[in-house]
């Protein structure tokens, strides 16, 4: 991944609802959500989702597949793999034994 597309991935995520639906999307698993569902869930217009979607979509975070007339949301799982290898190689290349693979920071409080 590249600095300017990473960059471009976490301004997507540094908003709070993209946020908030990014999440639930991750939860939802592979099966995705419904977009009617997400809104309901959410409590939000239908136009303010379509807005943050267009955004997550743009970055390649979710994709969306159409059943019949249902629209589904689904995480890209790979995509953000490929997120996370790319800050914790890079980023954290010269933080040897501080990060582990479940996100810890070893109990390191270092400021």
């Amino acid at each position: 991944m590249e600095l300017n597309f990473a960059a471009s991935v976490l301004k997507e995520l540094g908003h709070v609802t993209r946020l908030g639906i990014y999440k639930r999307l991750i939860k939802a698993g592979p099966q995705g959500v419904a977009v009617g569902d997400l809104q309901k869930q959410l409590e939000i217009p239908a136009s303010t989702l379509s807005h943050h979607l267009s955004s997550l979509i743009s970055v390649s975070l979710v994709r969306q597949e159409r059943q019949g007339r249902i629209l589904y949301c689904h995480a890209c799982y790979e995509n953000l793999g490929a997120l996370i290898a790319f800050l914790t190689e890079e980023c954290c290349s010269g933080a040897d034994g501080l990060y582990d693979t479940n996100g810890d920071l070893g109990g390191k409080n270092e400021h």
